[in-house]
């Protein structure tokens, strides 16, 4: 009687795509994927930022901070392109070449990640309602660690794929360029007003404040010293959060 029984039992595992190569275990694949890069932590932290917004916007009946929501929206982009490169180098490892749409276009939103620990100061005591001062910063201090998180993720994706197709020592070299470049982009989001699609749609003047400093640093200390002090800051997060799980990964892949 046994041999009977197992045979459904085999066919019903194969038929939900167990053992086949059904939608299922596709689904399976995807989810195993998502789950790797901590797409389903990541979400929950967003969620959790954008509740607290729309609950502060219930009990006041405004949306004073509504732009934090398009800040992390944006902080999300980088993210979604890193999925986009472990996918391609996943699913086409002898195709380099189509990394580099999606690289390029993480490294361009890549400051819009940490960036969200800025908004900081928009937060300001409220009079006669001391609790909304401390709901405030606890909401701003979730919307910054999502920010930071999804951007330290995505830089370990990118470190993995770089050493995948060179070696580690250059991926590591390119996590320290990818920090400098980082800060320099959060200082030009907040203080210059400049965008990531600005690189496309305004490069002239774009170029001319980049290039600024190069001709009389000394006149931009302290601009090259907050460039400095984000990007450090940047690559300590990327350090505490993913760096050493990510060698741990890397390590495994070899």
């Amino acid at each position: 009687m046994s041999p009977t029984r197992t045979t459904p039992r085999t066919t019903h595992r194969a038929t939900f795509g167990v053992t086949s190569g059904g939608p299922f275990d596709s689904l399976h694949r995807l989810h195993r994927f998502l789950a790797e890069q901590s797409f389903y932590p990541l979400l929950l932290a967003s969620a959790l930022a954008c509740g607290l917004l729309a609950l502060r916007a219930l009990r006041l009946h405004n949306w004073d901070y509504r732009g934090f929501i398009w800040n992390l929206i944006l902080a999300w982009v980088p993210y979604g392109a890193s999925l986009w490169v472990a996918r391609t180098r996943l699913g086409r490892p002898g195709r380099p070449w189509l990394l580099l749409l999606p690289g390029l276009i993480w490294l361009a939103f890549l400051p819009n990640a940490p960036y969200l620990v800025t908004d900081f100061i928009h937060i300001r005591p409220r009079p006669g309602m001391p609790w909304l001062y401390w709901y405030d910063l606890v909401m701003m201090a979730v919307f910054a660690w999502t920010g930071c998180v999804l951007g330290a993720v995505s830089l370990g994706i990118m470190q993995r794929t770089v050493a995948d197709q060179l070696n580690r020592l250059i991926g590591w070299l390119f996590v320290l360029g990818a920090a400098g470049l980082c800060g320099i982009g959060v200082y030009l989001g907040r203080f210059g007003r400049w965008n990531s699609w600005d690189v496309l749609l305004n490069p002239r003047a774009l170029g001319t404040d980049l290039l600024a400093p190069l001709r009389d640093p000394t006149a931009y200390l302290r601009p090259l010293a907050l460039c400095a002090l984000f990007a450090a800051f940047f690559l300590v997060s990327y350090l505490t959060l993913v760096g050493r799980v990510g060698a741990q990964h890397q390590r495994a892949e070899e």
